[in-house]
């Protein structure tokens, strides 16, 4: 049988899947999200226009502001922590990603409400930024599961999830109404993935390989 991983400390115990944290790498890094990323995050979101993506729920630039506020309130309530996505190269917010439906007794948390600007999608950023947050989840704050969501539809965002090594747990049928405006009233089924800790050494060996091999036009398109 595959042992858990350690027990946390008291202080783990007292919502610390929500403390404030930086996590950064060779590509990004993920800092604490503020008001301050808005004009970034405007800007990220203009390439591609992401928000008209009617199975998605990206902020248009007007309501940037809003969205921002409405992750750090969910912060401040102890269900999320909240990242800007930040390039190294350039030190600009090219997106956003949290730490959400935080269950501190079970250990548990989903990587979701993820997005970034076109430029940067399906490059070295994208996998170094999991890297972190499964990182941070399995060997600091010891969590026994993470867990993935997205919309039935979003074949790009499945396939990324999968790739990351995550395993298909179901697909949860009906789940929930769609807000958007070009899919107003529509039911979302949502396909829910995760990776367990049993599995994170090898996920970790993966996603290590995929940042060192060689790229090509080919592979970025798989």
């Amino acid at each position: 049988m595959n042992p858990l991983p350690t027990q946390p400390t008291a202080q783990l115990q007292s919502g610390h899947l929500c403390q404030p944290v930086t996590l950064s790498g060779e590509h990004v890094v993920l800092a604490p999200l503020s008001a301050a990323h808005h004009d970034d995050l405007v800007a990220a979101a203009q390439d591609g226009e992401l928000w008209r993506l009617w199975y998605t729920a990206i902020a248009a630039p007007e309501g940037m502001a809003s969205e921002i506020q409405r992750r750090l309130d969910l912060q401040n309530q102890g269900s999320m922590l909240a990242f800007a996505v930040l390039e190294k190269s350039t030190g600009r917010a090219v997106g956003m990603t949290t730490y959400m439906n935080i269950d501190n007794i079970n250990r548990r948390v989903e990587i979701g409400s993820t997005w970034y600007r076109r430029r940067v999608q399906r490059t070295a950023l994208n996998t170094e930024c999991k890297l972190l947050l499964l990182e941070q989840a399995f060997e600091r704050l010891q969590c026994i599961a993470v867990e993935f969501r997205t919309h039935f539809f979003n074949q790009q965002s499945r396939a990324g999830i999968e790739r990351l090594g995550a395993k298909l747990d179901g697909v949860l049928r009906s789940h929930q109404v769609n807000p958007h405006p070009q899919a107003m009233g529509t039911l979302r089924d949502t396909c829910v993935y995760s990776i367990v800790a049993a599995e994170w050494p090898t996920v970790r060996a993966h996603l290590k390989h995929q940042l060192v091999k060689p790229r090509t036009a080919a592979a970025d398109a798989a």
